[in-house]
């Protein structure tokens, strides 16, 4: 008897036992089909042997064998199998995390038929002419004239199948199923155009990173704003790719850096590949196989392209490091930086994190000895560093948030022929609606949040729930129809720069602006165009563009993040103010950076200011090492909510019991709360978490591992929403 064990993506941190029954053998990291409770579930083959926990005569037979062999290499297996155990994750769901969809609904891991239009005989006896009646699909038949296309390329034509199918119902060109060819990119590899020349200390970091891209190395790159990383990252994927090897490149947010991928293109004569949330299934299953069959020389995608699978990976770069969004915030809480370091150990191959703002936990790696730090102080070129200056708000008489020294300034800079970018974090019109007779305010019932006010399409909205309704024309309390709007969002400040600058033209960058596919590369190309001469925009603008003539930025309300309860504030504000003011002066103009504030004399601006934010971070790791918080100590965080605000808190009580009557409990252990999150309440449910602290991160990890085997044993825990965050990054 043979017992296949099973991982399925449920949320029970357990396998399923199952019997091979005149199957042919599945394969380790395999898929399988099998039935579970009543319905048919897919399943990966995580081990055999020859008895079962539970009596034979209950055990199932497997369905079908859908793989004859593993999607996981070797490496890819043990990193997703210790990352389950690290993050206290089910199995299943890790192994399904790391496949593309049609694969975890059971479709064969074999791409899609390619299908080609081509022109009939009739349609190359056509006259284009003829069809001057129809000038789409006259263009169509033209462009079909010169060469048959491949379906998934007629948009690179302005071509749609609908005008390819009228073509084809009057007979002038047909389908056909295409073979694909595999074709092998490194026999015809060279390096296109003409590099950059690259300075001392970006020769310095090539160098030494060529000198060991053989072996697992750990580089953090912490180059300024416009130090030119990208050089960097280009000439040792160049040294890489000549050696048959293939390239992983993370980057933050794939919408954010159009203009690298470009440079990428533009360098190698290679297949690359870009995984972003515009492709299809099919795409997405495409780039994997291609990758699997080392078929594509580069990969560039956000997070989740950390799982694709190389058949000859050469080295892995993370762009922004530093960035929060390559922590996964539901679900599977890992992070992606952190995995992508274990990842090249397991490949035996060199990791490049590049930064100007590095996190506090990679630069105390460096001090530990785990990574090697290289520098970029120089901008590039003969760019020179931006000037920075306070402007003190207070007793300042504001006009729609700007203070007359902004405006003055923006005034200068425009008639020099620059550009202006002014940065607000907060989309919409204005962050509340109040009624002036009686002080309501519009607020959401589910959130308790004030509703952020979104004057174009007459809503309100709820940043957080997602929740939205019009805007009323009264006051639901007294009647009144004189409601306004309090505060100023990216939208009401175009509008209102519109009647300030009325000949200057705008371009307004934010979430939704550009919700919709290729607004945000529109809106970009507009700005290197010069057509746009001021920018406003959100924190898409703050990072990985390069805008030449930028000469002046500023951060107009920040205030609100230099008081926060969130101890990691103080760092995400530093990051974001010197990636913000980075933007400023990049080409040889000379920049200008102002932020506008009530607290001119707060120490964390006077620091970043006048110091930078590499005294800003010494300053600040000291400060976390002396009251033991990240990365001098490890957290895992329980959390928790409910519908009636008590029984998340009487769970996580029970937990802490739990928690310090183990045998596993020492001196050192410190543990928090329960208590409400920072948001205490959010789509109608009740929030509270529990913090657990301890120096050793092996020493935390043995207590969760023990304790998680009895929490369902705790009287409330079927009566909650509980998860357990490891490393968390926010409250």
């Amino acid at each position: 008897m043979l017992v296949v064990q099973v991982a399925l993506p449920v949320p029970l941190a357990r396998n399923f036992d199952y019997l091979l029954s005149g199957q042919k053998q599945p394969v380790m990291g395999g898929r399988v089909s099998v039935p579970f409770g009543n319905r048919k579930a897919i399943g990966i083959v995580v081990g055999f042997s020859e008895h079962s926990d539970v009596p034979v005569a209950q055990l199932k037979a497997i369905d079908e064998v859908i793989d004859n062999q593993t999607l996981f290499p070797p490496s890819l297996w043990r990193l997703l199998q210790w990352a389950a155990s690290y993050y206290h994750y089910p199995l299943g769901e890790v192994l399904f995390h790391a496949l593309p969809i049609l694969l975890r609904q059971g479709k064969p891991a074999r791409e899609a038929p390619l299908w080609q239009w081509f022109i009939t005989e009739t349609g190359r006896e056509t006259a284009p002419e003829s069809l001057k009646r129809a000038p789409r699909q006259q263009q169509a038949l033209a462009a079909l004239r010169q060469r048959p296309l491949y379906r998934h390329e007629i948009a690179q034509h302005q071509l749609t199948d609908a005008m390819l199918q009228a073509l084809r119902a009057k007979g002038l060109c047909d389908l056909r199923e295409h073979p694909r060819t595999q074709t092998d990119w490194r026999t015809a590899f060279t390096v296109n155009g003409e590099r950059l020349r690259l300075n001392t200390e970006q020769a310095t970091a090539v160098g030494a990173i060529r000198s060991e891209d053989d072996r697992f190395s750990t580089w953090l790159l912490a180059g300024i704003t416009g130090s030119g990383k990208t050089e960097v990252y280009l000439s040792v994927l160049e040294n890489v790719l000549s050696s048959g090897r293939q390239a992983l490149v993370l980057v933050p947010e794939i919408g954010l850096t159009p203009q690298t991928i470009a440079r990428f293109r533009e360098r190698f004569s290679a297949p690359i590949d870009v995984l972003h949330s515009g492709l299809n299934d099919n795409e997405r299953l495409a780039v994997w196989l291609r990758a699997s069959r080392g078929e594509n020389a580069i990969v560039i995608g956000t997070r989740s392209a950390l799982f694709t699978p190389f058949l000859r990976p050469g080295v892995i770069v993370i762009d922004e490091e530093h960035d929060s969004s390559y922590k996964q915030q539901e679900g599977w809480r890992y992070h992606a930086r952190d995995l992508a370091v274990l990842r090249a150990r397991e490949e035996n191959i060199p990791i490049i994190m590049g930064s100007a703002t590095p996190a506090l936990e990679s630069l105390q790696n460096v001090q530990s000895g785990k990574y090697r730090q290289l520098n970029l102080s120089k901008r590039a070129g003969n760019a020179r560093q931006a000037t920075q200056q306070l402007i003190d708000l207070k007793g300042v008489k504001l006009r729609d948030g700007l203070s007359p020294a902004l405006i003055q300034k923006m005034r200068q800079h425009l008639q020099a022929n620059n550009q202006v970018l002014l940065f607000l974090n907060r989309r919409g019109f204005a962050p509340a609606l109040l009624c002036h007779e009686c002080g309501w305010a519009a607020e959401c019932q589910r959130c308790d949040r004030y509703y952020t006010l979104h004057q174009q399409q007459r809503q309100l909205r709820c940043h957080h729930c997602d929740s939205q309704r019009p805007l009323p024309h009264q006051c639901p309390q007294c009647g009144s129809t004189h409601l306004i709007p309090v505060g100023v969002g990216t939208e009401q400040l175009e509008q209102n720069l519109g009647t300030l600058f009325p000949d200057i033209p705008l371009s307004r960058i934010d979430r939704d602006t550009t919700s919709r596919k290729g607004a945000l590369e529109k809106h970009l190309a507009d700005v290197h165009r010069g057509g746009a001469r001021i920018l406003i925009g959100t924190q898409m603008l703050a990072k990985g563009h390069h805008f030449p003539d930028v000469t002046l930025v500023s951060l107009l309300d920040v205030d609100g993040a230099l008081f926060s309860a969130d101890f990691r504030a103080a760092e995400r504000f530093a990051q974001l103010y010197t990636q913000v003011a980075g933007r400023a002066g990049r080409a040889g103009k000379q920049g200008e950076v102002l932020l506008q504030t009530h607290h001119p004399d707060h120490p964390l601006l006077q620091t970043l200011l006048y110091q930078g934010y590499d005294a800003f971070a010494r300053q600040t790791l000291a400060e976390r090492k002396a009251v033991f918080l990240p990365p001098y100590t490890s957290h895992a965080l329980f959390r928790a909510d409910d519908h009636d605000n008590q029984q998340a808190a009487a769970f996580l009580h029970q937990l802490r019991n739990l928690l310090e009557s183990s045998p596993l409990k020492d001196e050192a252990l410190w543990i928090m709360g329960p208590v409400p999150s920072l948001q205490a309440k959010r789509s109608g449910r009740y929030r509270w978490q529990l913090l657990v602290q301890h120096p050793s991160r092996s020493r935390l990890q043995h207590l969760l591992t023990a304790s998680l085997a009895l929490i369902n044993t705790l009287p409330q825990a079927r009566k909650v929403k509980w998860t357990l965050d490891i490393d968390p990054t926010e409250s």
